[in-house]
């Protein structure tokens, strides 16, 4: 176990401890393990523990089609686990929209005002007026009591029962090539989305910089190959990989950002 941990970095140790806690369970009560909703990278983790074991796997689901955040059920590899076993249900919410326009923030803050952590929410979506998002079946009941306003905005949920019923995001990575002095995200993210180095450690400062789903306020973190970095505002941006170092020295890269259609 070691030598993967090894690839991690430091702060996801606690993370990973709690993978390793979830492997043991399973395998010694030979019962499934149900988790919260996770992000791709929380789920690259897992994967890496948990998938080199051939006795169990690792089935995911998020409700929504291509979903970004998901509930992962860890099981003996014989175990048929079914959609009821995820435990996911959908709300959408219905609001006056011809006087307040809903945005994610509004909606996820209203959310996580009740009291309950993100890890019990999936994806949040948005078309137009529409208003989705998804939730661990085990909440449902206390967010439909509780959730009757989102800032001065009355609200209703209405449960969707239909799966053809919600909303489909298609997303499109479009590449391009790179070159930067060094890996700081500061660096990185001034050069991908073409501000200056001071308005991009501006940004990370005042904790509106995510690299890999975990808000970083120092300026100089070390990027890695793989790592999907998002800035308030300028989107979301993936380091594909690094191609070498120029004849000055620089690093070149290939990056995707994220548009959706």
């Amino acid at each position: 176990m070691e030598h993967l941990i090894q690839h991690f970095r430091k702060d996801e140790q606690i993370f990973i401890e709690k993978v390793i806690g979830w492997q043991r369970e399973v395998e010694d009560r030979f019962a499934p393990k149900l988790t919260d909703f996770l992000d791709p990278r929380e789920r690259f983790i897992v994967s890496s523990i948990i998938g080199q074991q051939n006795d169990l796997q690792v089935l995911t689901s998020g409700g929504f089609q291509e979903p970004e955040r998901q509930r992962l059920f860890i099981c003996p590899s014989y175990f048929e686990p079914t959609t009821e076993d995820f435990q996911i249900s959908f709300f959408s919410i219905n609001y006056p929209t011809k006087f307040v326009q809903l945005k994610h923030p509004d909606i996820l803050g209203a959310l996580l005002s009740l009291g309950i952590g993100r890890s019990k929410y999936g994806d949040i979506r948005i078309e137009g007026d529409v208003i989705q998002f998804a939730v661990a079946g085990e909440v449902q009941d206390y967010i439909l009591a509780n959730l009757t306003s989102i800032g001065k905005s009355k609200v209703k949920l209405e449960q969707i029962t239909a799966k053809e019923q919600l909303i489909t995001l298609t997303e499109e990575w479009f590449e391009h090539s790179y070159t930067v002095s060094s890996m700081r995200l500061d660096v990185i993210l001034a050069t991908v989305v073409n501000i200056s180095r001071q308005k991009s450690q501006s940004l990370i400062k005042a904790g509106k910089v995510k690299v890999n789903w975990t808000v970083r306020e120092d300026t100089s973190f070390e990027v890695q190959e793989g790592d999907v970095i998002s800035a308030r505002g300028y989107g979301r941006i993936k380091v594909m990989m690094t191609e070498g170092r120029t004849k000055k020295d620089k690093i070149r890269l290939q990056v995707g950002r994220l548009e959706q259609k």
